[in-house]
């Protein structure tokens, strides 16, 4: 693992375990969910992981320029292609410093995808910044996509700020359940800041800002989530008693490569970069 460090925050990578976080924290006070410290117990039980060449789910295969690709299952968990494969490779460390570090990933292969990716992480004492960039090494152009999956801890202090206007109502295996966004129920509309559902929620939200507000309690850190490059975000969080969430900024809805127009994905042609960037902001409390 590698650890880095400004002021007091602290961040601990695992290059090993699909490029994730083990942990990051501020006076010793979790801003993510820390590791459990169990490798069998997986890559979601990290405190982040990084989705490459997409994000989420993928319907059996998908259908570009013509040929259709078939997308094989690459958890036992789930009947579906998720979230790419690059959460469960090894990646390397090309530089690190105190406070900064980049890792590589050369083989990605999932699919039709062929692609490099390289993750950069600057930590200071206020904020930590990730920046995620792919590249298409394919013979082929490809729809491509990612995002961040960053688990949360949930107590019943925490509260969520975002503003995500239409949501895609989660279907059978975790897929959406309509072909066009909709507007959220109630409770799962967070414009106004509030506490997450007692009930189970695992969906797609599109045209999000690109700013989300965590609040945890005088006791914990709160923090601020920015994308400038991202407009879509998955929630997760099973009930209230789970002990965490995911607010997931990503380019595109789940099954975005069956659905209309491939909402959110960049076709890259081959040797065509594809990057975007997640900000975690504690300055404020």
């Amino acid at each position: 693992m590698l650890e880095l460090k400004a002021g007091d925050a602290r961040l601990i990578l695992h290059p090993n375990m699909g490029g994730g976080i083990a942990e990051l924290s501020v006076d010793h006070k979790p801003v993510l969910r820390p590791w459990s410290g169990q490798m069998e117990e997986g890559p979601f039980a990290l405190a982040s992981n990084i989705l490459v060449p997409f994000s989420n789910r993928i319907d059996g295969g998908f259908r570009f320029d013509g040929t259709y690709f078939p997308m094989d299952r690459n958890m036992e968990s789930d009947p579906f292609a998720i979230h790419g494969d690059g959460f469960q490779k090894e990646w390397s460390v090309t530089s690190a410093s105190y406070s900064e570090a980049t890792l590589h990933l050369s083989d990605g292969a999932f699919g039709p995808f062929r692609y490099e990716a390289n993750q950069r992480f600057s930590l200071t004492g206020d904020l930590l910044t990730i920046t995620l960039t792919m590249t298409n090494r394919a013979e082929i152009a490809l729809p491509f996509g990612g995002g961040f999956h960053p688990w949360f801890p949930r107590t019943a202090q925490t509260r969520l700020q975002a503003n995500t206007p239409t949501h895609w109502p989660e279907g059978a295996g975790g897929l959406p359940a309509t072909q066009t966004p909709q507007t959220p129920p109630d409770d799962f509309d967070f414009s106004g800041g509030k506490p997450l559902p007692d009930r189970w929620i695992n969906c797609g939200f599109s045209s999000w800002d690109g700013t989300a507000r965590v609040e945890q309690g005088d006791d914990a850190v709160s923090l601020t989530i920015k994308s400038e490059t991202l407009t879509n975000a998955i929630i997760y969080s099973p009930n209230a008693d789970c002990g965490f969430f995911c607010f997931e900024p990503v380019s595109h809805p789940v099954n975005a490569h069956n659905l209309p127009v491939m909402p959110g994905l960049k076709v890259l042609q081959p040797d065509e970069d594809l990057s975007m960037t997640m900000i975690l902001d504690w300055s404020i409390q």
